[in-house]
């Protein structure tokens, strides 16, 4: 058995065992685009232990299950490469097409959805099988990706069409595009609302995913800026699902939102152009990586207070917290 069978017989061990709990490791795991590199943060002593190279412009990342694979979407390579935290080291590249930027697994762990920005696609790669299982066509330069709760659907933006497409898995086709806001980025699921984030509008459309249609915009302005100032990306729930963390890119804040009002609750300062947000198990920090400060700000989500930062990489993208 080659190394790529390999990998693939050890990922069905995983996922066998995916319903046992998960060792908590505190670490994060943040990519640098510059770099093509990782930084891998230890929560405790509040520093950077290791930071292995990957591939070229590494962006999106996401654990798989049992926690125990890290894939990671290289813009520059065609590929998303799954590594090994407790080896250190990448143990399968997966040929998903040019330029991806996000991906998103099924429910069951087996399928992974990556947004292909050079080919503007969405593409679905079977992880048992380590192969391609189709591609569809969608707007220019698509980016977020979501599945849904069952696994029957993926949401996919178009920064170009200022769209989210809805793609059935069984039809392999989109079967409804939605309109935003203008350059749509990132996508996140709070039950049965699907937030957008709209990064030339300074905005998040919220859409209700039974209806497939916006029922609310809710915009962007720490004091002092004007809507040309904020540029909405990243985002992540709290674990107790009431509150959405926006990173808001050139304002240098990260915005709290409260779910069920649909209103902004204030705003934390952090570094230069902050990218993305993740928050830890117990929901009482979050971890934001600033793109152009090349560092990590660590804040106190109910004090929504920075704590302090982290140096990571060069130009940080994503961060997934492991804790």
């Amino acid at each position: 058995m080659d190394s790529r069978g390999l990998g693939r017989a050890a990922l069905a061990a995983l996922l066998a065992l995916a319903g046992a709990a998960a060792v908590a490791q505190g670490r994060l795991f943040v990519t640098s685009e510059k770099d093509n590199a990782l930084a891998v943060v230890d929560l405790a002593r509040g520093e950077t232990v290791a930071t292995p190279a990957l591939c070229r412009r590494p962006r999106h990342a996401q654990l798989g299950p049992a926690r125990q694979r890290l894939y990671v979407a290289c813009g520059d390579d065609g590929r998303i490469v799954a590594w090994d935290p407790a080896a250190g080291r990448i143990v399968e590249r997966l040929e998903v097409g040019e330029a991806p930027v996000i991906f998103d697994l099924s429910p069951d762990g087996r399928t992974l959805y990556a947004s292909n920005q050079g080919g503007a696609t969405l593409t679905a790669f079977d992880l048992v099988a380590g192969k391609k299982l189709f591609a569809v066509k969608v707007g220019g330069e698509p980016e977020g990706v979501k599945v849904s709760a069952d696994g029957t659907l993926v949401y996919v933006t178009s920064e170009v069409a200022g769209v989210v497409h809805v793609v059935d898995v069984a039809a392999r086709q989109v079967v409804r595009t939605i309109p935003v806001g203008q350059r749509p980025r990132r996508l996140l699921l709070a039950g049965r609302q699907l937030w957008v984030s709209n990064a030339q509008d300074a905005s998040a459309s919220v859409i209700d995913t039974a209806r497939h249609t916006v029922v609310s915009t809710v915009a962007f302005r720490p004091p002092g800026m004007g809507r040309e100032d904020v540029t909405p990306v990243g985002m992540a729930l709290s674990p107790n699902g009431k509150t959405v963390y926006v990173a808001l890119g050139r304002a240098d804040h990260v915005a709290v939102v409260d779910v069920a009002r649909r209103r902004v609750r204030g705003y934390v300062p952090v570094g230069r152009r902050p990218w993305d947000v993740a928050v830890s198990r117990d929901g009482t920090r979050l971890y934001v990586p600033n793109g152009l400060s090349d560092d990590l700000s660590i804040v106190d989500a109910r004090a929504m207070k920075a704590l302090r930062t982290v140096r990571v990489g060069r130009e940080p993208h994503s961060v997934v917290v492991d804790d």
